[in-house]
């Protein structure tokens, strides 16, 4: 494989990404997609700064620069530096931008950090995963995953048609065919590789749904069916969605070839499930998203606290109670974090952060977060909806009148409308209600996880054996 094409260049290689009933012929230039793929280009650009470079790449044994998304981890140090890297992107797109490759890397780098442990039992898919990880690694590719079937009905456990899931239609010495759909795959219209599998466990009657492969996002065949955009153009008054709109998409595969190089699992519901469930791909993929979920909890907290100045009501016991909540989730899921890297143990001589700290932060981001945008409303209130509909009204005909009226305690107008567009793009808008959907149902139905938290809890007994004890005394 060549040295690839830069990222832009790279993006009009012949993929089929549909908007509007329409394929997007130059992606890289079309306003909706503009903005976004200008954010990864300038995140891909850091990589190269000297200001940034070391917080976000490091030296492979063979002496090539990488990201730190693909370090394996053998000590609590690099455990804090894939940590820095991951929250260098993050911070740099207020949090917003969940699949900017680091989760999909992670689980490959997981796959390959505890290749030992499928051996014996599966060489091929080790030999593979080696090689899908050097190249991924070296190249710099971006990623993203998908592993869920389409919504059709969901009361069926076993549809009496099941050719909407996706399945190998045709076998060959070269690789398989296959046919159906994904769902949701994340950035997957500008990424370079698509990593799917399956997320549920599947029975031998349903082997041929249980897969595991990489394909190219100009795959021929594979249709890339994207939702409504909510970018805007105006930076000034979408300061999020004209930047950092992530768009999700439903794959369809339309008899679409893949080389056995590149299919992980063939069929195998036992080996498709262990690397759902593998231990190191779990942890260091989960480990990235509670980074992330810090950033997103941190630029709400500096927004609520400015939105409470400039309207001066920082004075008020419920707006500090308020305030404090938001406060509190932050420093909850950092405490989490850091404490995932401080309790890590090694696993097949991966270091992994601990696993019942990272479960917590996760379950509790997905009720934190919609309830610190609801605290960001309430402090903002009216507020939120005072501003002009474009910021260049302040210098219009009547601009004189709206910077009388539209400054707060310690802000001009411009300074305050700018604070407000910010936070409507946020809490408000149709990106904002986006992120609020996403942030619920993103590692999965709440409800399932917080059951497997349960299931998993590594303390359990004992939890069990300390009741016993507490029983015994009150018997005696």
């Amino acid at each position: 494989m060549s040295q690839p094409l830069q990222y832009q260049q790279r993006l009009n290689d012949g993929r089929n990404v549909w908007l509007h009933g329409e394929i997007i012929t130059d992606i890289a230039t079309h306003p909706d997609f503009r903005g976004t793929i200008n954010t990864i280009d300038s995140l891909l650009q850091l990589q190269t700064k000297q200001a940034t470079k070391a917080s976000l790449m490091y030296q492979t044994d063979e002496g090539k620069s990488a990201h730190l998304s693909y370090l394996i981890p053998r000590s609590k140090e690099d455990l804090a530096k894939k940590r820095q890297a991951y929250q260098l992107w993050a911070d740099e797109t207020f949090g917003v931008m969940s699949r900017l490759s680091e989760y999909s890397r992670s689980l490959i780098t997981g796959w390959y950090a505890n290749r030992s442990a499928y051996a014996s039992t599966h060489p091929e898919f080790v030999k593979k995963i080696e090689h899908y990880y050097r190249q991924s690694r070296d190249f710099d590719l971006l990623s993203t995953a998908a592993g869920h079937d389409p919504q059709i009905d969901r009361s069926k456990q076993h549809r009496s048609d099941n050719s909407t899931i996706l399945h190998v239609a045709k076998k060959t010495e070269q690789g398989v065919f296959v046919k159906g759909a994904k769902m949701i795959a994340t950035a997957a219209p500008y990424v370079d590789e698509l990593l799917i599998f399956s997320y549920h466990r599947r029975s031998e009657k349903e082997k041929a749904f249980a897969n595991v492969f990489v394909v190219p996002t100009n795959a021929k065949g594979l249709q890339i069916v994207c939702r409504e955009s909510f970018a805007k153009q105006d930076i000034t008054d979408h300061p999020i969605s004209s930047q950092f709109d992530e768009m999700d998409a439903v794959l369809v595969f339309d008899n679409v070839f893949i080389p056995w190089e590149r299919v992980l699992v063939y069929e195998d519901p036992d080996l498709a499930w262990k690397l759902r469930t593998d231990r190191a791909s779990a942890l260091l993929s989960q480990h990235q998203t509670v980074v992330r979920l810090v950033s997103k909890l941190e630029s709400l907290v500096a927004i609520g606290d400015e939105l409470a100045e400039t309207a001066g009501v920082t004075a008020f016991l419920h707006v500090k109670e308020k305030l404090a909540e938001l406060i509190i989730q932050l420093e909850s899921i950092k405490a989490l974090l850091y404490a995932s890297e401080q309790k890590a143990a090694f696993h097949n001589g991966v270091l992994l952060p601990d696993q019942d700290s990272l479960a917590t932060a996760r379950n509790l981001g997905t009720r934190f977060y919609p309830r610190a945008l609801e605290i960001i409303q309430q402090v903002g209130a009216g507020g939120l909806l005072q501003s002009p509909s474009q910021t260049a009204e302040l210098n219009g005909p009547i601009g004189s009148l709206l910077k009388k009226y539209y400054k707060g305690t310690h802000t001009s107008a411009k300074e305050r409308t700018a604070l407000m567009k910010l936070t409507w793009d946020l809490v408000g808008s149709s990106l904002a209600s986006r992120h609020e959907l996403y942030e619920r149902f993103y590692s999965g139905d709440p409800v399932r996880t917080y059951a497997v938290q349960y299931n998993t809890y590594q303390r359990k007994q004992q939890l069990i054996d300390f009741a016993n004890l507490a029983l015994n005394k009150g018997e005696k």
